[in-house]
């Protein structure tokens, strides 16, 4: 029997798998590829667990993932990387792709600074990628999406940290900088801390409060994370549903823009990558 005007689901749950693909089918049924940036936090212990986590939930949705590094800490790249970035990507799994890019989009900068055309050579190197995990410091982030440059739309940053006082401190200057960089006053806050922990809360509130108040700006949703959850286990609802509105929320590249950006490709600047 036929159920009358039932609502669907939302789309990509888990507990309805043709409704997921329903809706991932909507949400990528233009040729195009989506950039999520994240920021990065020096100051976490186990910032490693929170982008593996991510990869999982994509990996679940059966979707493409590259993985670009290029946080203060991430994997300098490959030497043949800084002339053809396909070079410098390694395969880790049969969807997760991985770039090591610490100091590679300044060699895409144009003159008023902004590293938009690293996104360009990204959907050269690899066009059949669904999804980009840009892993990067709120700077980098800032030059790469924070301008709205034509054929790439403004993403909603995802910011991590954990129950530490200079994590907190760290994630809140990154807001800082959104806000006075690229007008950007709206994120969403990734937490890895243990299960029991009594701050996680108390910062997730606090980050949003002096966000608030300070920055005028929104913390749209916060999850947390324990690191020592298996990386194998079933992610949560909760973190299921942030990486949906992530992707609803990502920077939309479209092919054809990248082709109309060729020059800025093929030619990057020869300046050398900064390594700090």
């Amino acid at each position: 029997m036929t159920m009358p005007s039932a609502p669907p689901p939302p789309p990509f749950r888990r507990t309805a798998p043709a409704d997921q693909a329903d809706g991932l089918r909507r949400l990528f049924s233009s040729r195009s590829m989506r950039f999520v940036p994240v920021v990065s936090n020096p100051f976490i212990a186990h910032g490693g667990v929170l982008i593996e986590r991510l990869c999982t939930v994509l990996d679940e949705m059966e979707l493409d993932t590259l993985l670009v590094d290029a946080s203060e800490r991430g994997a300098a790249p490959k030497e043949l990387a800084n002339f053809d970035l396909a070079e410098g990507i390694e395969v880790l799994s049969e969807r997760v792709a991985y770039l090591g890019a610490r100091g590679l989009p300044a060699r895409w900068v144009d003159s008023q600074g902004s590293t938009r055309g690293f996104l360009d050579a990204i959907a050269e190197a690899l066009p059949s990628t669904q999804v980009v995990l840009v892993h990067a410091s709120a700077l980098e982030l800032a030059r790469l999406f924070g301008r709205g440059d034509e054929g790439v739309s403004r993403p909603r940053p995802l910011v991590l940290c954990d129950d530490r006082p200079e994590s907190m401190t760290h994630a809140y200057a990154a807001l800082k900088i959104f806000a006075q960089r690229a007008d950007w006053r709206i994120h969403d806050l990734l937490m890895c801390a243990p299960r029991q922990s009594t701050h996680a809360r108390l910062v997730a509130e606090r980050l949003a409060h002096c966000s608030d108040l300070f920055l005028g700006g929104v913390q749209r949703d916060w999850v947390q994370v324990d690191p020592a959850e298996p990386p194998t286990a079933t992610p949560s609802a909760a973190l299921v549903g942030l990486v949906e509105q992530l992707l609803s929320s990502a920077a939309v590249l479209n092919p054809g823009e990248s082709e109309r950006a060729g020059l800025r490709v093929a030619l990057p600047s020869h300046r050398q990558p900064s390594m700090t």
